[in-house]
């Protein structure tokens, strides 16, 4: 192992570097204002997502706080943690010194993990159960030490209590398993040892899911009408062919797996990876969620290229070549490495109406979130003390109120109230709400509540993605109706 350090740990670096630059700059995410956000309000699962996420948020906020770059850090250490795995799966599968450079270069060279390890989500935790639980049966197949279906269990149910697409994964592999040994795999007590460890792991979230009468259930359906069903027939397949080279490494390693005379006897994985491209396919998943198993099928393509090039291995550092320095400039599109102007100028953004740019949206998710924390807090600041602690402030989507919950630290503000997503589990607040800033609730909504409403602004911003562009701050006073009694009606519109 000693001879391969040096490989892994020059890789782990560059990945590292990259980020650092990357991971400072422009602002928080939604997604990211929303984990950090439930991070505050530890529980067993949330409307959203299971409880991993917001544990290490919890994490991240004792050692850095809200920095921006030091919670980022957390999904780079997990991507990091990815490449080291891949490269530690080469060697498992019988690669050497290049074929473990060929499988860290290649994810180096997928240019969606930079994204998926930058921002703070359940997708770069995702991504490494699946590669560590891929990593553990592997270290079970060649040494058959029952500590590795044991660890095999622990990151399944960690897993599940991370992301519930890790489901799609457990039941390519129990496929896959009929195919390894003639499934004798399936008498060995120790495998169902693992899955209960796996269950007991999962289950306080399938009390807390039962308890709350299955939020996943809604989530699912609101997440397919909004999104999923956007989707084309074949865009998953299509966004899975936008990197060529690092697909033909992966598509060269899912044959070997087949065909290769010293790989085929690991086929479970192939038969797993089918499965599991199958499954997401016809569930309409978005492409992304299969871009966790890129990593078992980059190892051994690098240890096949490795062996055709076994008699001229110098061919294996032009293969890395091709493989990577083709994506360096693409990198400020996958990760935030330029200042905004540099980045604008380089990717040669459109211009729109009214000086504003137009940004990918994640990008232009990360922008415009300071401005309304710091305009609500004027306003807050401007009110009478009794005003104060009465105030509540109102904000109409789970970005905007992630944006009062964790930017808002710094101003003093008191906690959002908002009916949407895990929010509203956290009700309406401490005050009466006799006077309410409304941010991005449109006149209708807040004219429904109160009697009085008074337009402050109109939030603009160059950068800001359009649902964040052109908001609407209210000061409100004279509430129509008691929005506490309300309030545990509006659960069935929380993913409105």
């Amino acid at each position: 192992m000693k001879k391969y350090f040096p490989v892994i740990l020059i890789l782990s670096l560059i990945k590292l570097a990259i980020h650092l630059v990357g991971n400072q700059n422009y602002g928080f995410h939604r997604d990211e204002l929303l984990h950090l956000s439930v991070s505050e309000h530890l529980a067993w699962g949330y409307f959203e997502f299971p409880p991993f996420i917001a544990l290490v948020g919890k994490v991240a906020h004792f050692i850095f706080g809200y920095s921006l770059s030091g919670v980022r850090l957390f999904s780079t250490f997990a991507g990091i943690g990815i490449l080291v795995i891949c490269c530690l799966i080469a060697k498992e599968l019988g690669g050497k010194k290049n074929a473990v450079l060929l499988a860290g270069i290649s994810v180096l060279a997928f240019l969606p993990y930079y994204r998926n390890h930058l921002l703070f989500q359940p997708v770069a935790f995702d991504q490494l159960f699946w590669t560590l639980g891929f990593y553990f049966l592997i270290k079970y197949f060649n040494t058959k030490a029952i500590r590795y279906l044991v660890f095999l269990g622990i990151t399944f149910g960690v897993g599940l209590m991370n992301k519930y697409t890790i489901l799609v994964w457990g039941l390519g592999v129990f496929i896959g398993l009929l195919f390894y040994d003639n499934g004798k795999i399936f008498r060995n007590k120790w495998l169902y040892i693992s899955g209960i460890i796996s269950f007991l792991i999962f289950t306080p979230n399938i009390l807390w899911q039962i308890i709350h009468d299955f939020p996943l259930l809604l989530h699912l359906k609101k997440l397919k009408e909004s999104q999923l069903d956007e989707n084309g027939t074949f865009d998953f397949v299509i966004e899975q062919l936008k990197h060529p080279f690092t697909f033909s490494i992966s598509l060269i390693g899912l044959i070997a797996y087949f065909f290769d005379a010293n790989l085929k006897k690991y086929k479970v994985f192939g038969v797993a990876v089918l499965v599991i491209f199958a499954t997401m396919w016809a569930m309409e998943s978005k492409g992304y969620y299969f871009f966790a198993i890129y990593p078992i099928l980059f190892a051994a393509g690098a240890v096949k290229i490795e062996n055709v090039f076994q008699n001229k291995p110098k061919w294996n550092y032009v293969v890395a070549a091709v493989l990577f320095l083709p994506t360096l400039p693409f990198l400020p599109y996958a990760i935030p490495i330029l200042p905004i102007n540099d980045y604008v100028s380089y990717s040669d953004a459109k211009a729109l109406k009214g000086g504003r740019v137009e940004l990918t949206s994640d990008y232009a998710d990360m922008f415009g979130w300071e401005e309304q924390v710091k305009l609500v807090d004027s306003l807050y600041q401007s009110l009478p003390l009794i005003d104060k602690e009465n105030c509540m402030i109102w904000a109409e989507n789970y970005g905007e109120a992630g944006a009062i919950q964790i930017l808002g630290k710094k101003y003093h503000l008191p906690n959002p109230v908002s009916s949407h997503g895990s929010f509203w589990s956290w009700g309406t607040g401490e005050t009466d709400g006799a006077i309410c800033i409304s941010i991005g609730n449109e006149k209708d909504a807040v004219e429904r509540v109160f009697e009085d409403v008074k337009l402050v602004r109109i939030i603009k911003h160059k950068y800001a993605i359009d649902e964040e562009n052109n908001i609407p701050v209210y000061i409100c006073r004279k509430p129509k109706i008691n929005l506490k009694k309300k309030w545990l009606s509006l659960e069935k519109y929380i993913f409105e």
